[in-house]
């Protein structure tokens, strides 16, 4: 596990804002030099923290208007063969392994229900698959973010190395 501390999540926080920002501006927002960034983006993504730079994609104007979550049992056994099918269909975005009586949850997007509705007769067909449950999503008013967790798990961190823990 990497150990992080305020600073380092107020640069994840700049980067979540805009991927695209620039060491720079990074170090001119923060006030500190161009090179305690870099050296803080590299710890980072050496350290597997910072796994990428991705951009945000709105599907809805992409044409793609339906997003649901499909609730999959799965035969005991055949979980990794589902996985490997799931994941040759484009309208799969994520697939979860979970505990409950689905094994799997996995979010698709398609461009209309009925776009929807070939998905799950395509995704019921593969070999294992024993029962799916669609949940329609309407609205998204809380996307994947992970920021403020970490932000809260280091809420008695010091901001850089140097700064003493500080607790509240």
């Amino acid at each position: 596990m990497l150990s992080i501390d305020r600073l380092d999540v107020e640069l994840l926080e700049l980067l979540s804002r805009d991927a695209r920002i620039g060491v720079v501006e990074l170090a001119s927002t923060l006030g500190i030099s161009r090179n305690t960034v870099q050296s803080r983006l590299r710890r980072l993504e050496q350290g597997g923290l910072l796994v990428g730079y991705r951009p945000e994609i709105d599907l809805a104007q992409a044409g793609v208007a339906t997003q649901a979550f499909i609730g999959l049992e799965v035969q005991q056994g055949r979980l990794a063969s589902i996985v490997d099918a799931l994941v040759e269909i484009p309208q799969v975005l994520e697939i979860h392994a979970t505990t409950g009586r689905e094994d799997l949850l996995v979010r698709v997007a398609t461009e209309n229900q009925a776009g929807l509705q070939q998905l799950i007769e395509r995704i019921v067909m593969i070999p294992g698959v024993v029962h799916s449950t669609t949940t329609l999503a309407l609205t998204t008013p809380l996307p994947y973010r992970a920021v403020p967790l970490i932000k809260d798990m280091t809420r008695n961190a010091g901001w850089g190395r140097s700064t003493p823990t500080h607790k509240e």
